[in-house]
């Protein structure tokens, strides 16, 4: 069975089925944060959404991070390193794109075991 959680029209924020989590791409609330405080906006959407699925980020098997630009990478990654746990690093891939709202500086997306 396929849990569906805050459902709406057009997307789920999470889907879970046979034990893996499925997040949406999580976006900042605040987008006159710079990208660190965008990148902790979405880190904390991220745990709430795991704290729903009953895991956390240690269970977490792949991260994709869209920046809409490439110049923010230190900025990003100095907030993933800090919330990140250190040996449970998941699989991650980051590239720059076009993100839906132009203030966004940041949008992740995860995939995690619930175990």
């Amino acid at each position: 069975m396929i849990q569906r959680f805050d459902t709406g029209p057009r997307m789920s924020e999470m889907t879970i089925f046979n034990k893996v989590a499925y997040l949406s791409g999580q976006v900042p609330e605040d987008t006159s944060a710079d990208i660190v405080g965008q990148t902790e906006q979405v880190l904390a959407a991220i745990d709430e959404l795991l704290r729903l699925a009953v895991t956390d980020k240690t269970n977490i098997l792949r991260a994709e991070i869209f920046l809409a630009d490439m110049a923010d990478f230190a900025g990003m990654n100095q907030a993933w390193e800090a919330w990140v746990p250190a040996g449970a690093t998941p699989a991650r891939a980051t590239v720059q794109a076009r993100l839906a709202k132009p203030d966004w500086k940041v949008e992740i997306v995860i995939t995690a075991v619930v175990p």
